[in-house]
């Protein structure tokens, strides 16, 4: 028997099923993204959390050991050294201060020996020198070392009064020097740990149903483009392919033009440093082989000379995508540039801007650092300037980047950026904005002005000032 054959899929089908896949993964990584943020971010607001109630914990009991110690300073500052009578009034207040629950104060002698203990009578008058916790916390000994350096704070597991369970404690520990006193008094802070307990499962409860919100977003979307690709028809196709194509070519001339850009980074920088990185280190290997003394200095010089690359492979990275330029501005970032480019050269920058209340869009913001990062580049390897001028500002016809140095110039026709790779990108950058390109030689003859203008449609109306007027002074 001859089964019939299934129907073989049609190209948009094909193209839908595979469409499906990347998707699949996106929604995955986003979803384990927005998992780890969301924990990251919860867990820190946790931390936080807990340490501003643990802070008011330990504050709170500062305050207890404080207020005891002022209730009897008196008779502990007018007392002698071997008045025991003023210790026994001293210990007899001290078991009577009983708080809450399971507040109340202790006393340990320097040798170890409980003096007070009000909720555990059984440990007084007993040495209790090496005792620890369950977790092996040291208890006494740690109280008394804190004891003598003055105070401070211990926390360990201590059985609870109201449940007789073993519970997590902070004690402030202060000292009565004279007697050769240890005092203080402890919190649990069971209820803190619980609190942040329940937060963290509040936030994986969260995150679950995260996982469960994006999970029916991605079915929708799956479902959504294999139905769509199913109702593709021939015309579409064609017309999408022709479209792919152009787009194909579009990004690999791209690619290619950043491919080129950053090969020339690399052998104009990394490369040469590499190259002595290299010599440096077969020189000292032929002095190794020699055993002569001097194999350190080639090895200081490779070893240096790496940093350099080091650095060079960072200047790199950050030229592809500066940061600065999403997080500040434009200003800032050119400011941020300009400031590398002194440091880095030696050569006299200057860097002025004028804060216009327009902002600029993301296309132009990019278009003007590029042109800025293409035209110190060239001026750094080609001019022999000593001083660079870098204005940057808002007008009434749109926003303007002026850069001037006063270097060897170029040779221009007509005033239009001609000859460079990296004059023709920068004209290029200022064309797709529909703005204005101009390369001329500076009015004394001796350097090169490049300006770079974006018209007003570039600029986005300001943010409003939401902030109250200030009262003028009297």
């Amino acid at each position: 028997m001859r089964l019939p054959s299934l129907p073989r899929p049609s190209y948009a089908q094909k193209l839908s099923l595979v469409a499906t896949v990347p998707l699949i993964a996106a929604v995955a990584a986003i979803a384990f993204l927005v998992a780890h943020q969301s924990r990251a971010l919860a867990e820190r607001e946790i931390r936080a959390l807990e340490v501003q109630l643990i802070e008011a914990k330990k504050a709170e009991l500062r305050n207890y050991v404080t207020q005891a110690r002022n209730g009897f300073y008196f008779i502990y500052g007018n007392a002698a050294p071997d008045d025991q009578q003023a210790r026994d009034q001293v210990a007899q207040i001290l078991s009577a201060m009983i708080y809450g629950e399971d507040g109340f104060f202790f006393v340990y002698d320097y040798d170890g020996n409980v003096l007070v203990s009000p909720r555990q009578t059984d440990r007084i008058n007993r040495n209790w020198s090496g005792q620890t916790d369950s977790e092996g916390t040291p208890i006494t000994d740690e109280i008394i070392r804190l004891a003598r350096s003055g105070a401070g704070y211990h926390s360990y597991l201590w059985p609870k009064p109201s449940t007789g369970e073993d519970a997590r404690m902070i004690s402030y520990v202060t000292s009565f020097p004279s007697w050769r006193w240890a005092v203080g008094t402890g919190v649990y802070i069971d209820d803190v740990l619980a609190s942040v307990a329940s937060a963290r499962a509040d936030v994986e409860d969260r995150v679950q149903q995260t996982f469960v919100y994006i999970s029916v977003i991605a079915l929708a979307a799956l479902l959504l483009v294999f139905f769509t690709g199913m109702g593709l028809n021939i015309r579409e196709r064609r017309l999408a392919d022709v479209k792919l194509k152009k787009l194909t070519q579009r990004v690999l001339d791209a690619q290619e033009e950043e491919r080129g850009r950053v090969a020339r980074e690399l052998h104009d920088g990394i490369s040469q440093i590499l190259v002595g990185v290299r010599y440096a280190l077969d020189t000292a290997r032929r002095r190794i082989d020699k055993d002569q003394a001097s194999a350190a200095e080639p090895l200081a010089r490779g070893i240096s000379s790496l940093g350099e690359a080091i650095s060079e492979v960072r200047r790199i990275s950050r030229d592809l995508r500066p940061g600065v330029l999403d997080d500040l501005g434009l200003g800032p970032a050119i400011r941020t540039l300009t400031e590398e480019f002194s440091a880095r050269t030696g050569i006299d920058t200057v860097f002025e801007t004028v804060v216009f209340r327009n902002r600029l869009d993301p296309d132009a913001r990019i278009a003007l650092y590029r042109i800025a990062q293409e035209a110190l580049t060239n001026i750094e390897r080609h001019a022999q300037a000593t001083r660079v001028n870098v204005d940057l500002r808002g007008h009434k016809r749109g926003a303007t980047l002026r850069i001037s140095d006063n270097g060897r110039g170029m040779t221009t026709d007509d005033g239009n950026a001609t000859g460079g790779m990296g004059l023709r990108n920068m004209q290029e950058r200022v064309e797709q904005l529909d703005g204005v390109f101009l390369v001329s030689t500076a009015r004394n003859g001796r350097g090169t002005v490049i300006e770079a203008s974006v018209p007003l449609t570039h600029l986005l109306p300001p943010e409003p000032d939401t902030r109250q007027p200030e009262k003028a002074p009297v």
